[in-house]
């Protein structure tokens, strides 16, 4: 097989990918998808009694190195590429996914005195249960007044690497003094491909405050608690590099383990839902990237910094060299509807759909076609894994309203695809309030091939024309361009993103523009959500009361 290539690995929540991609056209040549063995931890830690507590989300960091020793190998084999020409590897991966590691770099929860602490385990980056330390931080960050918090929306959130440090410190006092390190999950597989700890600019500029050489100072972090003074320069110690930066090359073991060569150049890592920017062709401002799968990452390039309220982070050349990359959220997307279909999904459906040779998805949504804007009467907030952007509240929660004894699933289903679109219509209007113009959509991830109708509604809400990638792979294409970047065009590779971006980019020809009726109709059901968006996010306490009872009727049992 002709030219160049390189691998992209993906990291994900549920599973990891691994793609043999052509540098010539982004094609992909070959993939391998693994289910992680242990999955998401949340009930109990896995070969132990020991109970998780409320919002807890931890993984086994066995099931990353067991993917890419399975995945890589087999990409190879199925492809029949010559490894020679396989130049470089890429590594993007969920943030913030961090575990503690010890002076060998063996995660702690792989030493049998500290298995039994939840905290020694992986936290995955949907881990919600360090929102009590992310509320310290918050206020003692508030009553300094600490120039960092601009550039984070005002709020640090607690799936962020330095809450998850603070919850460790607070909880489990030995796990902290026992880690020499508290590290990405992304950075932590690229050291141990290669054997050099390089830490990603991607994630500790949007999850771990860092910010273009420096961390917040010193005395902030003594303020939290006199043991985390010096935080910065010892249990998070390490240099920071760009993306696209050579981390090195696979160690001899590993090479001959995935059949590749010992030279083969590792990047950096990149956070997964940033790697789709380059891979859709966004090198430049007035273009919002939506990467949709079971949460929803908006990323935008701006060309100077500005505040916006409630975004997840604002880095300089955090995503492409030259741009300031913001990135903003919504901590639930395609997890709504899987909790919708797994728990409150009629059996009648069940039977209608399976008569028709139909999967659930596709009954709900044929069905939810035929409604037209407001006709069901409910009106839903995305809040089943709380708000991340405009408000950071993790403790905020899902809301349905309008429901009568006539409600049928379908509406039902419908008012939870709007959700989402209303959630990202939110985010849109507020980088536009603050001078950040957002001019078209990019779709990609699992949910924009998977479902039309949700596409649609998005364009309708959100008045604006989508386009869509012709990949699901988007973060694994675009770790792979950031791999053979890493190489350089000595080595088969490119020297820069953008020479990546223009000759690997994935998107359909075909686009989505919105229909002027349905435009119309939305905007009077957009004002009734930002009315609920007002009132339980800023003015209720509703929520949050619940979930203390829930939280300690849970403790008592």
């Amino acid at each position: 097989m002709d030219g160049n290539f390189a691998v992209g690995l993906d990291f994900g929540t549920e599973s990891a990918r691994a793609v043999l991609v052509s540098l010539e056209n982004g094609q992909e040549i070959a993939d391998h998808v693994v289910v992680y063995q242990h999955g998401v931890i949340n009930e109990k830690l896995p070969y132990s009694d020991v109970r998780l507590g409320p919002d807890w989300a931890l993984q086994h960091p066995d099931d990353y190195i067991g993917f890419i020793k399975v995945s890589i190998l087999e990409i190879v084999r199925k492809s029949g590429v010559s490894p020679e020409k396989i130049v470089g590897i890429g590594v993007g991966f969920t943030s913030c996914t961090m575990l503690p590691v010890d002076d060998s770099n063996t995660p702690l929860c792989l030493n049998p005195k500290f298995a039994e602490d939840p905290n020694s385990w992986v936290k995955l980056w949907k881990h919600h249960a360090a929102q009590k330390a992310a509320n310290k931080l918050n206020h003692i960050a508030s009553e300094r007044k600490e120039p960092f918090l601009h550039k984070y929306g005002g709020k640090i959130s607690s799936e962020w690497m330095i809450p998850k440090i603070l919850q460790i410190h607070e909880e489990s006092r030995d796990i902290y003094e026992a880690a020499d390190r508290f590290v990405e999950a992304g950075d932590w597989v690229v050291s141990m491909m290669t054997g050099n700890y390089m830490k990603s600019s991607c994630a500790a500029g949007y999850k771990a405050l860092w910010n273009k050489g420096k961390y917040p100072s010193n005395e902030f972090f003594k303020a939290l608690d006199p043991d985390l003074e010096k935080l910065t320069e010892t249990k998070l110690r390490g240099e920071i590099h760009p993306l696209g930066t050579k981390a090195g090359e696979l160690t001899e073991e590993l090479a001959a383990d995935i059949g590749l060569p010992v030279g083969t150049a590792v990047a950096v890592s990149i956070i997964d839902a940033h790697a789709s920017v380059p891979a859709m062709g966004i090198t430049g401002p007035g273009k919002m990237v939506m990467a949709m799968g079971t949460s929803i990452c908006h990323l935008v390039l701006g060309e100077e910094e500005v505040d916006v309220e409630g975004i997840s982070g604002v880095v300089e050349d955090g995503i492409i060299p030259g741009f300031y990359g913001y990135e903003a959220g919504q901590p639930a997307g395609g997890d709504i509807f899987a909790w919708y279909l797994n728990n409150s999904v009629p059996k009648y459906v069940e039977e209608a759909a399976n008569l028709e040779d139909l999967s659930l998805h596709d009954w709900l949504e044929r069905e939810a076609a035929i409604l037209k804007p407001g006709e069901s009467g409910l009106l839903a907030l995305d809040w089943w894994n709380g708000n991340r952007t405009t408000l950071v509240d993790a403790e905020l929660s899902g809301l349905l309203v309008g429901m009568s004894l006539d409600t049928k699933p379908e509406e039902i289903y419908r008012a939870l695809l709007e959700s989402l679109a209303f959630g990202t219509r939110k985010v849109i209007d507020t980088f536009e309030q603050n001078g950040i113009l957002i001019e078209e959509l990019y779709a990609c991830g699992g949910l924009p091939n998977k479902n039309s109708l949700l596409m649609q509604i998005f364009a309708d809400i959100t008045n604006r024309t989508i386009k869509i990638a012709d990949t699901s792979q988007t973060p694994a294409i675009g770790a792979a361009m950031y791999g053979a970047v890493a190489a350089g065009k000595e080595k088969g590779g490119f020297d820069n993103i953008e020479e990546a971006a223009e000759k690997m980019k994935r998107i359909k020809d075909e686009y989505i523009t919105p229909i002027a009726a349905n435009v119309e109709a939305y905007e009077k059901i957009y004002e009734h959500f930002n009315d609920l968006y007002n009132y339980f996010g800023k003015d209720s306490k509703v929520m949050k009361s619940l979930l203390s009872l829930r939280t300690e009727s849970k403790i008592w049992h």
